[in-house]
Order: structure tokens, then C-alpha cells, then sequence
């Protein structure tokens, strides 16, 4: 993995704390809005995490694969077009 590892740990870490605090949260019957926000912020989080691994992945990965010859750069492609479908579903 390209990206900064110990960053995308410590973020990952961040919503394992969250995702904790929500099941609490769901014990103890809080407020539907309190627990909405708070799952939206451990999503918000993960979609950043996600931005940093593809981006990384582009300017690592690929960009490696474009130097190594047209066969490599096709496969990447492939991978980075099956991601943005699921992306966009």
C-alpha cells in the first residue's frame, strides 16, 4: 500500500472508537439524530480514508505500472474502472 500507512491506522482507529460508541449509544436507546450524526461522521471518515488509499494507489501504483509498459497500465485501468462502479452504485 502506497499510502501513508500509519495515518490511515490511527483514522481507522478514530471509527473503530466510534463504531463502538454507536453500539452504546443503540444499548442505551440514545436519540435516532444523535446516533445518525454520529454514523455519519464515522462514514465521512472512511470515504477520506478511502480517497487517500486511491489516491495514493494513482500516483504509486499506476504510475508505476505506466512505466513498466502498456500491458501493466491496462490491468490498472481495469482495476480503477472497477472501483468507480462501485463507487457509484
Amino acid at each position: 500500500m502506497k499510502a501513508d500507512k500509519e495515518k490511515q491506522i490511527k483514522k481507522l482507529k478514530t471509527v473503530r472508537g466510534q463504531i463502538d460508541g454507536l453500539i452504546k449509544m443503540m444499548e442505551d436507546n440514545r436519540y435516532c439524530l444523535d446516533i445518525s450524526n454520529q454514523l455519519m461522521a464515522s462514514i465521512s471518515i472512511l470515504k477520506n480514508i478511502n480517497k487517500d488509499v486511491l489516491t495514493a494507489h494513482l500516483e504509486g501504483c499506476v504510475k508505476d505500472a505506466y512505466n513498466s509498459g502498456e500491458k501493466e497500465i491496462d490491468k490498472k485501468i481495469e482495476e480503477i474502472n472497477s472501483i468507480i462502479v462501485k463507487l457509484s452504485k
